[in-house]
C-alpha cells in the first residue's frame, strides 16, 4: 500500500496547504471509520484516495450536525456548514480544513454542486427532524431527498465530471438496498434511541405496535412483519447487480467488496430472526476480515 504522501502525490494534490488539509480529512475518517478507511486505503485505486477520502469526511461532517443537539441547532449547524462550503467552493478560503478539502476535491474533479446542495438540503428537511416514516412514500422520498444525495457526494468524485445519469442511478439502487439492511442491522439500537425506521403503515398492515417491537415480543405478527422487511431487503439488493460495472475501473474492488459485505450483514440478519429487536446486528470479525484480504490479494493480482 502506497504511503499517504504517495496518494497525494498520485491525485496531483501539490500545494503544502491542500495536501495538509485532505491528511487533516483523512485522519478524521481514520478515526471515524477506521474500517471504511482501510477498505479504501488497501483496494482504491491511489490517485482516488484523497478525494474520496475528503468526500466520506464531508458526509461523516454533515451526518454529525444533522444528528447533534436540539433541532434548532442542528439546523443553525447545518446552515453554517452550507455557508461554509460555497464560500471554500467559490474561492478556495474558509477556516476548516475539512470543508476546504472537501471543496478542493469538487472543484477539481468536476462534481456538480447539486448534489452537494441537495445533500445538505435533505439534511435539514430528514434527517435533522426525523420521526420515522408514516408509510413507504415517505421512505423513498427519504431516499431521494437526502440517502441518495449523500452517498453521490461522496462515491461520486470517483467519476470526473460526475455521475452520468445510468451511474447515478445505479448508486440510487444501491443506496435503497444499504438503508434497507441498516435499518434492519440497526433496529434495536434505533429503537432504544426512540428512532423507528419501519414504515408506521406495514405495522398497521401487520397488526403490530409499536411497544412490540420495543419490547422484542416473539409473536406471530411481529416475525411475519420481520420477515417482509428483509424480503424487501433482498429485492433491494439483488436489483444493485451490475454496479461494480458503473464504477471506474479503479474503485471496483472496494465496490465489490461494499456489495459483498452488505450481502454478508443481510444474511446475518435473516438468521438472526426476531433476535434483531434484542441486539443489533454486526459484521463481526472473521467475515469482513476475510473479504477485505481476498479482495486485497485480487487487487494486487490484477
Amino acid at each position: 500500500m502506497p504511503g499517504w504522501r504517495t496518494t497525494l502525490t498520485a491525485a496531483g494534490i501539490s500545494g503544502s496547504r491542500q495536501r495538509a488539509d485532505f491528511t487533516h480529512a483523512a485522519r478524521r475518517v481514520a478515526r471515524r471509520e477506521p474500517a471504511p478507511y482501510a477498505a479504501l486505503r488497501l483496494l482504491a485505486a491511489p490517485p482516488l484516495q484523497p478525494w474520496l477520502a475528503a468526500g466520506l469526511a464531508f458526509m461523516n461532517r454533515v451526518d454529525d450536525v444533522a444528528e447533534t443537539g436540539t433541532a434548532r441547532r442542528r439546523t443553525a449547524g447545518l446552515a453554517a456548514l452550507a455557508e461554509d462550503f460555497e464560500v471554500a467552493v467559490r474561492t478556495g478560503a474558509g477556516a476548516d480544513p475539512l470543508v476546504r478539502a472537501y471543496a478542493h476535491a469538487v472543484n477539481t474533479r468536476g462534481m456538480p454542486v447539486r448534489w452537494v446542495s441537495r445533500f445538505i438540503e435533505g439534511a435539514v428537511t430528514f434527517e435533522a427532524a426525523f420521526d420515522g416514516f408514516a408509510a413507504e412514500e415517505d421512505f423513498q422520498d427519504y431516499l431521494d431527498a437526502y440517502a441518495w444525495p449523500a452517498v453521490l457526494a461522496f462515491v461520486g468524485l470517483q467519476y470526473q465530471g460526475g455521475p452520468d445519469e445510468e451511474q447515478a442511478a445505479g448508486w440510487r439502487r444501491f443506496v435503497e438496498a444499504a438503508q434497507r439492511v441498516d435499518f434492519l442491522a440497526d433496529l434495536a439500537s434505533d429503537l432504544a434511541e426512540g428512532r423507528l425506521c419501519i414504515p408506521r403503515a406495514r405495522l398497521a398492515e401487520h397488526g403490530v405496535t409499536r411497544a412490540d417491537l420495543e419490547q422484542a415480543r416473539d409473536t406471530p405478527a411481529v416475525r411475519a412483519l420481520l420477515d417482509a422487511e428483509r424480503g424487501l431487503a433482498r429485492t433491494a439488493l439483488d436489483a444493485t447487480d451490475g454496479l461494480v460495472d458503473l464504477a471506474v475501473p479503479g474503485l471496483r474492488p472496494m465496490i465489490a467488496t461494499m456489495a459483498e459485505l452488505m450481502a454478508h450483514q443481510l444474511a446475518a440478519v435473516e438468521r438472526a430472526g426476531v433476535k434483531a429487536l434484542r441486539e443489533d446486528t454486526g459484521y463481526g470479525l472473521v467475515a469482513p476480515l476475510r473479504t477485505l484480504l481476498r479482495a486485497r490479494g485480487a487487487r494486487t493480482r490484477a
